[in-house]
């Protein structure tokens, strides 16, 4: 498990004495060591996420490890979690979100252009059907192609070729690497609303590690929590997952949770899309889309994930699930 994450969180600002009492428990980490493991989705690299058809593409082998008790914690990006977890296994923890936003980076001939001021005809190099459908919708004028690897190599690729004129990537992978500097232009909700999960670090877990639970729960961020479990309680109501393009994007404003969700064709010519609001007191114990919260009330949680499902239910009155089933076919003939 990623103990480094873990710890950078920690001691990322000053804690208050009562915070050093509570992550007390966590000192035990500095005794601990990561260990590090690849799943399906890192060694699969020459083809697109949403054709290979597994689900837990990034979580599986992980998992493994802790059903066999090799590893107690397990740090995943949550975006890469599916929204049912399988039976033992709770989210124990969402640490708090780094930029949810995806980035553009420029290939270094293009240096101080935006996606508007690119040529035209440019490509742009992206493996995420919600990107490319968000962006053929809004930048018609561009194309869009799949670029696969992890960001070494999609940089590599950039730089390296004159394939692209540019790829979309996501500002936490980018930030987490220390490479903000090659962030050209951040792209709001306007342009691309972002993956469910998005920029949020979960830390899972046995269930049943009453203690392990404990420790990680001090992790706990209640703004994050409250927004992650909407915007997977939408994803799960939809039955969508990285083979259909379905975004969204949150905020918690006061005791307001504000969640928007879209979904869109393949071309992004269709598009569904809706904003709902509901009441949250953030001040206990309870489980929702395979998290485990302890710092945020019951009924706020039950709130944020009724947001997620009610949303959901709207657009799929509306006609989203024609619109999915039309993707996910399209997708997979392709």
């Amino acid at each position: 498990y990623d103990i480094e994450n873990l710890q950078k969180h920690l001691m990322r600002e000053p804690l208050s004495e009562s915070q050093c009492t509570t992550i007390q428990p966590l000192t035990f980490l500095s005794a601990c060591f990561s260990v590090a493991m690849s799943t399906i989705g890192d060694k699969i690299l020459d083809t697109a996420l949403s054709k290979i058809g597994e689900k837990s593409l990034f979580t599986k082998e992980l998992e493994n490890a802790l059903e066999r008790n090799e590893v107690d914690i397990v740090v995943h990006s949550l975006k890469d979690l599916p929204t049912s977890l399988p039976p033992g296994f709770t989210i124990g923890a969402i640490l708090q979100r780094e930029n949810p936003h995806d980035a553009v980076v420029l290939h270094p001939k293009n240096a101080g252009l935006t996606l508007d001021s690119l040529p035209e005809k440019s490509v742009i190099g992206t493996s995420s059907l919600r990107r490319a459908a968000q962006l053929k919708k809004r930048f018609p004028q561009l194309e869009f192609e799949n670029i696969r690897g992890n960001l070494n190599t999609r940089l590599k690729k950039l730089d390296e070729k004159d394939d692209y004129a540019a790829i979309i990537l996501a500002a936490a992978g980018l930030k987490r690497m220390g490479w903000e500097s090659r962030i050209s232009q951040i792209l709001g909700p306007e342009d691309c609303m972002y993956a469910v999960g998005q920029g949020a670090l979960a830390v899972e877990v046995r269930a049943q590690d009453k203690d392990i639970l404990e420790m990680v729960s001090v992790l706990h961020h209640p703004d994050t929590v409250l927004q992650c479990i909407s915007e997977r309680a939408f994803l799960r109501q939809l039955e969508g997952g990285c083979s259909v393009p379905v975004a969204v994007h949150t905020e918690v404003k006061g005791s307001m949770l504000y969640l928007t969700g879209a979904v869109y064709s393949l071309d992004g010519a269709d598009c569904l899309k809706d904003t709902m609001q509901t009441v949250v007191e953030i001040d206990n114990k309870c489980v929702h889309v395979g998290v485990t919260a302890n710092s945020v009330s019951s009924s706020a949680l039950e709130a944020a994930e009724k947001l997620g499902m009610d949303l959901a239910n709207a657009l799929l009155n509306k006609g989203a699930k024609d619109i999915l089933t039309t993707a996910r076919k399209l997708n997979d003939a392709r």
